[in-house]
C-alpha cells in the first residue's frame, strides 16, 4: 500500500479529531503538527497526526500552555507520535507545575471570598488587589480603575 494511501485530508483529520480546520492550521503554524502538500497544494497529514492532535488537546485541557506542549513534542525523536510511555513521563514532569497552579488558584479563590460584595477594591483587607491598602496613599475611590486624563486631552 503506498504511503499516500495512509494520509488524511485536513477535513478528515478535523472531523476525526473533533477540532476545526482552523485549529489544525493554527497547530501547524505553531509547529505542533506537520503536513505535506500535494501537487494541487492541498494538505495531507499522516494518520498518526490524529494521536498528536489528541495529545495537544488533552494537554491543553489540563492547562499546559502550547509553548510547553511544543517543547515536549520537539523532544520526541524524529517528531514521532507520543506513546503512552511518553505521556506518563510528561505527566510526571508537569504534575509539580499543575500542583503549584492548583494551590495558587485555591488561594485566589479563598481570598476572593472576602472581597465579594465590597465593590471598591481598595479596602484595607483586600489581599487580591490592594494588599495592606497601599493604594490609599494615591487618593480615594477605585484607584486601579481610574484612568487619569492628561490636561491637554481634557479640553478636547
Amino acid at each position: 500500500m503506498p504511503s499516500t494511501a495512509k494520509e488524511l485530508t485536513v477535513g478528515q483529520v478535523a472531523q476525526r479529531a473533533g477540532v476545526s480546520v482552523s485549529a489544525l492550521h493554527f497547530y501547524e503554524r505553531q509547529g505542533l503538527i506537520h503536513s505535506r502538500r500535494t501537487a494541487g497544494n492541498q494538505r495531507r497529514y499522516r494518520r498518526d497526526t490524529l494521536r498528536r492532535v489528541s495529545f495537544i488537546r488533552i494537554s491543553q485541557r489540563v492547562g499546559i500552555p502550547l509553548a510547553r506542549i511544543r517543547q515536549a513534542l520537539d523532544q520526541l525523536p524524529d517528531n514521532r507520535t507520543p506513546t503512552r510511555a511518553d505521556w506518563n513521563a510528561l505527566s510526571r514532569r508537569w504534575r509539580d507545575e499543575l500542583d503549584a497552579r492548583i494551590a495558587q488558584l485555591t488561594r485566589l479563590r479563598d481570598d476572593l471570598t472576602g472581597c465579594i460584595g465590597c465593590g471598591c477594591l481598595s479596602m484595607d483587607t483586600c489581599v487580591l488587589s490592594n494588599p495592606g491598602d497601599e493604594l490609599a496613599a494615591t487618593g480615594t475611590g477605585p484607584r486601579r480603575l481610574i484612568v487619569e486624563t492628561p490636561a491637554h486631552d481634557a479640553a478636547l
